[in-house]
């Protein structure tokens, strides 16, 4: 790497540690390259006029943070050559970039943890494995619709949204939707209600990908129903692309219409089984991983061993490694046999302190527990701190004077504004509720 890209780099790393992912100056920066690095410049070139005069506009605070890395440089920006005779430039609009990829994600309802790369294949699942990926290579034509069912836990889920995200690098253009079954019940009963029917209908039939995730939610519901079939067939009939996940097969889904079962028998049904012995173990070496904690391959062979559910496994990983964590810097079997000896009731006398809360949220979320409780404005810093609140409240029964305390807050009613956003994310987001129940398990 060059030594002007690599400058660029670093300092791209601190404007999105101070500003955020998500915020616009980034996402424009993140787009462009430097092209010279003078004995006192740096000079990055714009696509347009207007992108110029914007971070023109932020160039104070951005020449701010070239002094945070201890350099005395300053930014100019200039528009490339090829641009710079065009009058279209001049009134092209300012965002005519495309957004982060993570960002698309977000907004069509995936969740980033889930993908490919970190999905473990084994016999329980492969077939499932390999039907996403010909939909990923033939999306609408290949097992359409497809439909996946198990238990809670086999990887129904991540499969289908790592089928809709690989779709979406494949082409960031095609219209795709992660819907959990109960949220399309509730968005009809809402258009229904404000008289916005055609709105959601246009929303939902204009797509090129669907997933409804635990589709049996819409079963026994007559109108409901009636408006899947019609979303069903109408996003089928134009070449778009369904992906069902449920805990039974079509025909088992009781109080489910005959012509629905029909439809969504009419593609690929698959059984994805609970994992094996050799899936566990490698599920927990995957989540120990993506943590940066380290874990003896004997002692994750333990956990696999005496915990089935997939789910529960990150649960009693984070567990362990918060009790390792102030003795050890690898949990080894040493610590996983300690961790299973201890008896129920020495388990439920043992009580769970604010500490061990902060332990495993900046664990999971992998944030440093001093940024918790620093002054840190960042987004991603901010909402773990808020889901800190949130437990503490909810496990502990603190006083919000008692936490913000802990978080070294200066006034209650930020924790309490806190308390309540994460308890209105829970409600809203499926996903992030796993998240949290995933956190309340691992506390348990």
């Amino acid at each position: 790497m060059s030594l002007i890209n690599s400058f660029w780099n670093q300092f791209l790393t601190k404007l999105i540690e101070i500003k955020g992912e998500r915020s616009v100056a980034v996402s424009i920066l993140k787009q462009i390259k430097p092209i010279e690095l003078k004995e006192k410049e740096i000079v990055v070139g714009c696509q347009s006029l207007a992108i110029k005069k914007y971070l023109d506009s932020k160039i104070n605070s951005l020449n701010e943070i070239l002094k945070v890395l201890k350099t005395d440089l300053n930014i100019v920006f200039v528009v490339l050559e090829k641009n710079q005779n065009k009058k279209k430039d001049i009134t092209a609009p300012l965002l005519s970039f495309e957004p982060p990829l993570e960002d698309v994600f977000v907004r069509v309802g995936l969740n980033k943890k889930y993908s490919f790369e970190n999905f473990a294949v084994s016999s329980t699942n492969q077939v499932a494995y390999a039907a996403c990926q010909a939909v990923v290579k033939n999306p609408g034509v290949a097992y359409n619709p497809l439909f996946l069912y198990g238990g809670v836990g086999v990887g129904k889920t991540h499969l289908a949204q790592a089928t809709a995200k690989k779709i979406l690098e494949n082409n960031l253009k095609k219209k795709v939707l992660f819907c959990p079954g109960d949220n399309f019940t509730n968005e009809l009963i809402e258009a229904i209600r404000d008289k916005t029917t055609q709105k959601f209908r246009k929303k939902y039939r204009g797509l090129d990908l669907l997933i409804v995730d635990d589709i049996q939610f819409i079963a026994g519901k007559v109108h409901i129903q009636e408006e899947f079939f019609h979303t069903f067939n109408a996003i089928v009939s134009v070449g778009g692309q369904i992906i069902l996940t449920s805990d039974k097969p079509p025909q088992l889904i009781r109080n489910l219409e005959e012509r629905l079962k029909s439809r969504f028998s009419g593609g690929l049904t698959i059984d994805i089984q609970p994992p094996d012995f050799e899936l566990r173990s490698a599920i927990l070496l995957i989540k120990a991983k993506e943590k940066n904690i380290n874990i003896d391959i004997e002692a994750a062979k333990v956990i696999a061993e005496k915990i089935t559910d997939s789910r529960a496994l990150e649960g009693v990983l984070l567990s362990i490694y918060a009790k390792t964590l102030e003795k050890k810097e690898i949990i080894d079997l040493e610590e996983v046999e300690g961790f299973f000896s201890q008896t129920e009731e020495t388990k439920k006398q043992k009580k769970i302190t604010a500490g061990d809360i902060i332990n495993t949220v900046s664990t999971y979320y992998n944030i440093k527990k001093s940024h918790l409780k620093g002054p840190g404005r960042e987004e991603r810093v901010a909402l773990t701190r808020q889901i800190v609140m949130f437990l503490m409240r909810k496990i502990l029964g603190l006083k919000l004077e008692e936490i913000a305390l802990y978080l070294k807050r200066k006034d209650h009613t930020t924790i309490l504004h806190g308390y309540k956003k994460i308890s209105q994310m829970i409600m809203k987001d499926q996903n992030f509720k796993k998240e949290i129940d995933n956190l309340l398990q691992s506390l348990e």
